[in-house]
């Protein structure tokens, strides 16, 4: 067996998926498809675990599930004895589904319904991270409704900016995101946690970005974290146990990326915040992380039948598959860049350069603009690699188009992990009209 770039190719040339061969899947399963390589998964979990287990930290990996939240992942994330970070009802309905340990189960959201909040009560979670006042004063209520404790978090907007899209900053002061440090919004919410005894202030949290390939917008959020933990522990007496960092680490989309491993921005993290708390003679706390597409992202695959085509003289090639905005969204949304690789052909030298096209009714419907491909033909199986985050957990059934299955892949084995939507699954929540 050889290797294609990353990706691993059996002798007949296909692409191959965790040992499974991407062009038996895409004729077993049919297109579109979305495959996820689970040992993929599983790596990247145990490689963030052993960073903090070799810097000797307390520490919860929390898999960001709206990068990809279903029934099967949830139960994978448990397996490997992570914690999720939910944003919804539906994601914390769908980890209830799924089993999931309440107590590793975090909150966030910056408009939590007060049914979503009564959820999360109930059902005993283990931390909602709070972003608003009014949030506390909801919260607050139902506690006191419910003659119940919950433990609570912060998150905060620390005033780092990180170097992505603009769309993917959320650690900036005008963001909508959480409690403003500068301004003294996070100390009153503060104060205002302490005040309430069914509130037990577990510590605070800050996210800056999303796709971020340096590390020193992490670095620099880490230090005000605990120049704030320092802060408050001198005049509230509040002992800050856990500094959650969030996530954001850049993943490699196309040969352009060349980001860190994920695992080396956590390491400089733990390392910051190590040197700061000795610094202020703090006592070290656990430190969170909260990753998403650098768990899921790399380990999925979408895999496409190609049709039809179209010659523009003077202008590149259009070749059109079976799939499109309506399970990648993200290049018509951020103009997000992919490659792609004939699953038939992994081995072959490219013969002209495409324009990967959707079957949507949008002239915004392109995958990807400029591909190198062997030539090909109706039929042949085309897969975009790293596309296993906000893929599926964005697609629409824009154009009435069914959304795609998918499968999870490990060592050779595949297993559906949701269905395929049917014609009949797009109606059934509609109603006649008499």
């Amino acid at each position: 067996m050889g290797t294609q770039g990353e990706q691993q190719v059996n002798e007949a040339g296909h692409l191959m998926i965790d040992g499974a061969d991407a062009v038996e899947l895409a004729h077993t399963y049919g297109t579109p498809l979305i495959a996820y390589d689970v040992s993929a998964i599983r790596q990247q979990i145990r490689r963030f675990k052993k960073v903090f287990e070799r810097n000797q930290v307390d520490y919860a990996v929390s898999y960001a599930s709206k990068a990809f939240a279903t029934v099967g992942m949830f139960q994978l994330v448990n397996q490997e004895d992570a914690h999720i970070d939910v944003v919804s009802g539906g994601e914390l309905y769908t980890a209830i589904k799924a089993g999931f340990p309440m107590e590793k189960v975090s909150f966030h959201g910056n408009n939590k319904s007060r049914a979503e909040l009564e959820m999360a009560v109930d059902h005993h979670i283990g931390v909602v991270i709070l972003d608003n006042f009014h949030e506390i004063e909801l919260l607050s209520e139902i506690l006191k409704e419910k003659q119940q404790t919950i433990k609570v978090m912060l998150r905060l907007t620390p005033g780092v900016s990180a170097h992505t899209h603009k769309y993917d900053q959320t650690g900036q002061e005008d963001s909508k995101f959480g409690f403003d440090i500068q301004s003294g919004q996070a100390q009153k919410a503060l104060q205002q946690v302490l005040a309430n005894s069914q509130l037990e202030m577990l510590g605070i949290h800050a996210h800056i970005g999303s796709q971020i390939f340096e590390v020193n917008g992490f670095v620099m959020a880490a230090q005000k974290l605990v120049d704030l933990a320092a802060d408050w522990q001198k005049k509230f007496n509040f002992e800050t146990r856990v500094l959650n960092i969030g996530g954001g680490f850049g993943i490699q989309y196309t040969k352009e990326d060349d980001p860190l491993a994920p695992e080396e921005f956590v390491d400089a993290i733990v390392k910051a915040v190590q040197k700061q708390v000795t610094l202020r003679q703090l006592k070290m706390p656990a430190i969170w992380i909260e990753p998403g597409r650098s768990i899921a992202g790399p380990a999925g695959y979408s895999l496409y039948t190609i049709g039809s085509r179209k010659e523009v003289p003077g202008i590149r090639p259009y070749v059109t598959v079976d799939g499109g905005m309506g399970d990648n969204i993200r290049p018509a949304l951020y103009e997000a860049k992919y490659e792609a690789v004939l699953a038939n052909q992994a081995t072959a030298k490219p013969d002209e350069t495409v324009r990967i096209a959707g079957k949507y009714c949008e002239s915004g419907d392109i995958l990807i603009q400029k591909q190198a491909l062997p030539k090909s033909q109706p039929g042949d199986v085309l897969v975009i690699p790293a596309t296993g985050a906000y893929g599926y957990s964005m697609a629409p059934n824009y154009n009435r188009n069914p959304r795609p299955a998918v499968v999870f892949v490990e060592k050779g084995k595949a297993q559906v992990i949701v269905k395929r939507e049917s014609y009949e699954d797009l109606v059934k929540l509609d109603c006649s009209f008499v």
